[in-house]
């Protein structure tokens, strides 16, 4: 079910379990503000979620409210992670829901990068 992206922060959504360690996760990045690894039901050959480390429920909570130090570790992080997975050619995509009309169902901001096919238009028609 979508949430809303303006609810506060639930510290029991999966995303701060698996930040916690209460559930396992196959990590392929860390840094100082954030963690990146596999999802458990992926959507492309390779599908890798970014999240920041700290409680934001949102791409638009996050900047809004994150130090420029977790701004810049985010971006680089999902940088980082597309590159050292070999991802930069032949291409993948990035998505990051915000609310309901776009689907978000975890409320803690997460970006996907999917790759390893074409993966067709962006929005279904």
């Amino acid at each position: 079910m979508p949430i809303d992206a303006t609810l506060p922060y639930d510290d029991q959504n999966v995303f701060a379990k698996v930040l916690r360690g209460e559930i396992p996760s196959k990590r392929v990045y860390e840094s100082a503000h954030s963690i990146a690894f596999h999802d458990i039901a992926p959507q492309a050959p390779t599908h890798i979620l970014v999240i920041p480390r700290g409680a934001y429920v949102s791409w638009d909570d996050f900047s809004a409210r994150a130090s420029d130090a977790e701004i810049t570790d985010f971006v680089r992080a999902v940088g980082e992670v597309a590159r050292a997975a070999g991802l930069v050619e032949p291409g993948y995509r990035l998505l990051a829901n915000v609310g309901q009309d776009a689907h978000q169902e975890i409320a803690h901001l997460h970006v996907h990068i999917f790759a390893g096919r074409t993966l067709g238009p962006m929005l279904a028609r």
